[in-house]
């Protein structure tokens, strides 16, 4: 009887920690199922966009884990959409324990140009199964499995892992390296935390951490201090706005609508 006690103690242990510990616990105290923030996408006064980031109210599963469904919108309005139609759709499926990402799949559609690719992430064999559809029948197109660090983030669930992040214990100055995946490739996604503001936004003023993605060289923003973001210093961690220097001029996406939010979200008055 003790043996098959013993014997079942471990089953249970192992049916909750699968892999035997391959997954790192990440507190999660900022975001929850339900949560949607839209945003306003502008150049100067002029709106150019409209974004929604939106958590599904249930979970999903992915590799038999429990995971936030996240979903990123971004859909050209007024001048803009006559000139470059755009209707951007980006997903994530993040594990509710390890804030890691399982799946990734974005849907571009940006004027004539189109994207759609499915990532599958394996994080017991640290590889990343990316699959390319054909852009017109979206069949498969192409399949390729790419090597990947521990505890990799895509594009969508990296800015998640941020909000978990204890900013009370980072200094100013201070460069947070996060393991990522994008395009077939694995980088290293730099930010730097430059300290602390009082923003104004359309919801009213707001106390900020400011945070600055170090970007390589590229043709698309100004120089490697291009991009700055605000997170609300609250326990939310919520973007609030994000401005990128670009060769074309300032693109600025401020947040308009706040649902769902973890916590009463703190205006500064």
């Amino acid at each position: 009887m003790k043996k098959l006690l013993i014997f079942l103690a471990v089953s249970l242990t192992m049916a909750l920690n699968p892999e035997n510990g391959t997954y790192r616990v990440v507190p999660n105290n900022s975001f929850q199922f339900g949560e949607k923030l839209d945003y306003r996408v502008h150049y100067g006064l002029l709106n150019a966009a409209t974004a929604t980031m939106k958590i599904s109210k249930r979970i999903h599963y992915q590799n038999g884990r429990p995971c936030y469904k996240v979903d990123v919108y971004g859909k050209s309005v007024g001048v803009f959409d006559f000139i470059t139609r755009i209707r951007d759709h980006w997903g994530s499926y993040i594990d509710t324990t390890s804030i890691i990402p399982h799946k990734f799949y974005r849907n571009i559609e940006e004027g004539n140009y189109r994207k759609y690719e499915i990532v599958e992430f394996d994080h017991e064999k640290d590889v990343a199964i990316t699959t390319t559809l054909d852009k017109v029948t979206k069949k498969v197109k192409e399949k390729k499995e790419n090597k990947m660090a521990d505890n990799v983030q895509d594009m969508v669930s990296g800015y998640y892992y941020l909000r978990t992040i204890d900013f009370s214990n980072v200094e100013v100055g201070q460069i947070i390296t996060v393991d990522a995946f994008f395009d077939k490739e694995r980088y290293d996604f730099k930010v730097k935390f430059l300290g602390r503001e009082t923003i104004r936004t359309k919801m009213g003023r707001y106390n900020a951490l400011v945070i600055q993605p170090v970007m390589p060289d590229n043709k698309l923003f100004r120089g490697d201090n291009a991009i700055r973001a605000w997170l609300s210093d609250d326990l939310n961690k919520i973007p609030l706005k994000i401005k990128a220097e670009m060769f074309v001029g300032a693109v600025e996406i401020d947040i308009k609508k706040i649902n769902g939010a973890r916590h009463q979200t703190s205006s500064a008055g």
